[in-house]
């Protein structure tokens, strides 16, 4: 069984690990266990843990791109 670091798993998924140590503090991605490892702690992803966030991903709502999609069809809808 393979384990991978958060730095790896952010690699993987094409994210930078910072983000997906915000997602995790905001609860909108699930995380492992924290593991302490030479003294540092860690966390600990499995293949299956990796799998579960890359499908979680698209249906997170962030950011301004997602801000301004949605006033954009507000304003759509308002001017039909």
């Amino acid at each position: 069984m393979s384990r991978y670091s958060t730095r790896e798993v952010a690699r993987e998924l094409g994210l930078d690990w910072r983000t997906i140590q915000r997602y995790i503090a905001a609860g909108k991605i699930p995380a492992p266990q924290v593991e302490i490892i030479g003294g540092g702690k860690l966390r600990i992803w499995t293949a299956e843990d990796i799998e579960r966030v890359r499908k979680i991903l698209p249906k997170i709502k962030n950011g301004r791109k997602t801000r301004y999609q949605m006033q954009k069809k507000k304003t759509q809808t308002k001017k039909k």
